[in-house]
């Protein structure tokens, strides 16, 4: 295929999962490298392609840097999946969530409108932007509500990637992306917090899991699943909006029950409801309709809820076994 592509967020669970699928497909991948953490590494060795992928210095907060990097690396796609991501600290460090998941995005399309203008560039939405949802299944025509301020960060993202659209010209789409998971996860997301504790119990490590509101619903979905859709949107021929979702939601308590019933355990003899746990503001539901992808883009999800939380819960109980 001989294109290229420039990846920020590339050490993050997506990001990891999408430079794979890329490198499968024939693409040079190089992705940004934001100094500020530990072992960042990891998910790219894990998916065995850490010496495949170009890793560059920068930090999307640093409009310099990304002009460089951009310049450079002539990429043909541009993918922004880099945020503070974690919606429970968005409350504690709002101005931080605004300015890596707000105004970093639109640092990274204002270097490309300046540099590389002939790119095509995702971003990456979340519906967390529907927050108090306005209908019962959220599509790309449904009001935005955001709970939060990473909610909040995100919208100012995804609408400033319809504006360089409208306004430049540009090839710029969004995904919707309802909540999607993996083995990659982060240990602070719920469903890897479940599945690990799942796991430490079966093992004798720990014999309790503290968790804020069981009862909210999610529309979860396998994250490989869901990186397929953000390329097939820069494949098009112009630039859209797109909900990515499963069209199906499960409360947080049965995806607690899947996890459990997995290694034999019942889940209501080891899950303690914490109050501190609650969110300032809650979303009770999320629900996604992507009949626009799968008419559109030819895509849907494959993997079940069941099979996902299985997978994670035999990954975690792998690692933790070492």
């Amino acid at each position: 295929m001989n294109k290229s592509a420039f990846i920020t967020g590339i050490t993050g669970q997506d990001g990891a999962y999408l430079a794979q699928l890329l490198l499968s497909k024939g693409y040079k991948v190089s992705g940004l490298l934001a100094r500020r953490s530990s072992d960042t590494l990891w998910r790219l060795r894990h998916l065995g392609i850490g010496n495949d992928v170009q890793l560059v210095d920068g930090d999307i907060t640093d409009l310099s840097s990304l002009i460089r990097i951009i310049e450079q690396s002539k990429a043909d796609e541009i993918y922004n999946l880099a945020a503070q991501s974690f919606v429970g600290t968005s409350w504690s460090q709002p101005l931080l969530t605004g300015n890596v998941t707000g105004l970093g995005a639109v640092n990274v399309l204002e270097a490309m409108r300046i540099v590389n203008p002939t790119a095509r560039f995702y971003q990456a939405s979340t519906s967390e932007m529907f927050g108090l949802i306005q209908e019962a299944v959220q599509s790309e025509q449904t009001p935005f509500y955001p709970r939060s301020p990473y909610g909040a960060a995100k919208l100012y993202a995804h609408w400033m990637t319809v504006n360089y659209r409208e306004s430049f010209g540009l090839h710029t789409s969004s995904g919707i992306l309802f909540n999607h998971e993996s083995p990659l996860r982060g240990i602070e997301f719920v469903t890897r917090k479940v599945t690990d504790a799942a796991a430490r119990i079966k093992l004798g490590l720990q014999t309790e899991l503290r968790l804020g509101n069981i009862d909210v619903k999610r529309d979860w979905g396998f994250a490989g699943d869901y990186v397929e859709a953000m390329w097939l949107m820069l494949q098009q021929e112009r630039g859209d909006d797109f909900v990515i979702a499963t069209g199906k939601t499960t409360t947080v308590r049965e995806m607690c029950r899947i996890a459990f019933d997995h290694l034999g355990l019942d889940a209501d003899k080891h899950v303690v409801i914490d109050s501190a746990l609650f969110r300032p503001a809650e979303v009770d539901v999320l629900l996604g309709n992507p009949g626009k992808a799968q008419q559109k883009l030819g895509w849907q999800a494959r993997t079940s809820l069941q099979t996902l939380i299985t997978t994670m819960v035999d990954a975690d109980m792998g690692r933790l076994s070492k």
